[in-house]
């Protein structure tokens, strides 16, 4: 799901920019009292100050049937991966596709599917 582009620090904090692969079909989702899914892609890992971290690192809305089959390859990130401080090198990352349904009435809610999981490397690269 995820190729890495690059891992550096700049300024204390650890950044990684990532290349994603995504083919996620949406189109269940929708019935009529759906005005649109907000999809995205959250990276997890853990770290010594904080045992669960969470960043966004795509996101999408997506108002049709239409447009919820999902695809792409090779494409960057919206948002680079940035820790806290300097604790990105070799951790293990979870990358999980998540989508909140937005009815037109009625509660809201979120799915989720686990993709892919790899390790950082353990010295910064740039490329």
């Amino acid at each position: 799901m995820s190729n890495l582009k690059t891992l550096r620090n700049h300024g204390g904090q650890d950044r990684a920019v990532l290349e994603l692969d995504l083919d996620a079909d949406l189109r269940p989702a929708f019935h009529w009292n759906l005005k649109q899914l907000f999809v995205y892609v959250v990276a997890e890992y853990e770290t010594k100050r904080n045992k669960l971290n969470q960043v966004v690192i795509w996101d999408s809305i997506i108002q049709s049937v239409d447009d919820a089959h999902v695809r792409f390859s090779k494409q960057s990130v919206k948002y680079a991966l940035i820790d806290q401080g300097s604790e990105l090198r070799n951790k293990t990352i979870t990358l999980k596709l998540q989508w909140d349904h937005m009815p037109l009435t009625g509660r809201m809610y979120i799915h989720e599917r686990v993709g892919s999981q790899f390790t950082l490397p353990a010295k910064y690269v740039l490329k």
